[in-house]
């Protein structure tokens, strides 16, 4: 599990698969770490090097203060490809490593294979949400935004069925760095790539959540929209969509990367 340098700040990383294979960096939302993809990572590391990271803020990554741009969380992502010797990568990022996929998709064209956006968005007009998140945890902490959080991330079904996975994901995202948590909000409510999208050439999968109510579908499918010949997957699910439905998003994502 190495630690990479990224400017300075040290950045978590774990991979699995052969060298040898084509590399799949995974990027997850805000509020969780690496462990977000512990039900995928068996399966795609058998058909590829599968590269998962704590973004800065979190995990066991380094929490300088921010604000953060998706620029500057992108650049991390090549830092780790370079300090990996990895040129090319396909890349499956959920909420906002979907959007620093979209930067990269813009801005690192020559190193994108394939390009999975799952449950996320692209520009937030109203920045209200984000300002009044901004203020709640340099006010309070994480943990008030505990409860609301799960009841955006997944379904009541779901969270009634998996009190354990519950636990599991509650505890990640109070292991996240408030300094850190904050310096990403801000850089979610900064983000703008109406202009940048369509020029992404990158075959890409938008991944909705048919129940996703912090990322709605219109969301995803207008990212889709924006980029020519993207293709939309749409599961039953909320937001952290490959938590929710596992197989589904495996056997989903698979097949995209592998056609």
């Amino acid at each position: 599990m190495p630690m990479i340098d990224a400017d300075g700040c040290p950045i978590n990383v774990e991979v699995s698969g052969s060298d040898s294979a084509p590399a799949l960096i995974l990027s997850n939302s805000l509020g969780t770490d690496l462990h977000m993809w512990d039900d995928q990572v068996g399966e795609w590391s058998k058909h590829f090097r599968v590269v998962r990271y704590d973004r800065r803020g979190h995990g066991k990554s380094g929490s300088p203060k921010g604000p953060y741009t998706m620029e500057r969380l992108g650049r991390d992502v090549l830092a780790i490809a370079d300090a990996l010797k990895i040129q090319k990568f396909n890349w499956c990022g959920l909420s906002m490593g979907g959007m620093v996929g979209q930067w990269l998709g813009a801005n690192a064209s020559e190193r994108m294979e394939k390009l999975v956006l799952s449950n996320t968005n692209f520009y937030y007009a109203d920045k209200t949400f984000w300002n009044s998140r901004v203020k709640a945890v340099e006010e309070n902490g994480l943990a008030p935004l505990v409860g609301p959080n799960m009841e955006r991330w997944f379904t009541k079904g779901f969270r009634d069925r998996a009190p354990q996975v519950m636990e599991r994901m509650t505890a990640m995202f109070l292991n996240s760095n408030p300094v850190g948590y904050i310096g990403c909000c801000e850089a979610v409510r900064d983000m703008d790539f109406t202009a940048s999208n369509p020029s992404i050439k990158a075959p890409t999968l938008v991944i909705v959540g048919a129940q996703d109510a912090a990322t709605p579908p219109a969301a995803g499918e207008a990212i889709a929209k924006a980029i020519k010949g993207a293709k939309v997957a749409s599961l039953d699910a909320a937001h952290i969509a490959n938590v929710e439905q596992p197989k589904a998003y495996t056997e989903t994502v698979l097949n995209f990367l592998k056609a």
